[in-house]
């Protein structure tokens, strides 16, 4: 795979889930003061994922570099663990499973 077609489909998937970021932020801030505890420290940690993936992408995307798989590797394990985070603050929030379906998670 090419390094632009690599970050055009992960910038894809990175934009599905910032869409519904706004409404997991607004959900996980309407919750009980107990909830929202839990809630908001894996909204802000899955924030501060999306953020590091899409500054590594535009850098990837920027320079062309002939060997990225570092970078791959490390970029598809921050999604992996964004996925984890989003798969937990979707419980927290008492969503039903099936609305959490961002990115293959």
């Amino acid at each position: 795979m090419e390094v632009k077609d690599y970050c055009e489909r992960v910038g894809n998937e990175l934009a599905a889930w910032k869409a519904k970021m706004n409404s997991v932020s607004q959900k996980a801030a309407a919750l009980k003061d107990m909830d929202r505890q839990k809630a908001e420290p894996i909204v802000k940690e899955l924030n501060a994922i999306m953020d590091d993936i899409d500054q590594r992408i535009a850098t990837l995307a920027a320079e062309c570099p002939s060997e990225w798989s570092d970078d791959k590797s490390d970029i598809d394990g921050k999604i992996s663990r964004a996925k984890d985070k989003w798969k937990e603050v979707w419980g927290v929030l008492g969503e039903d499973e099936t609305e959490y379906g961002i990115g293959g998670a």
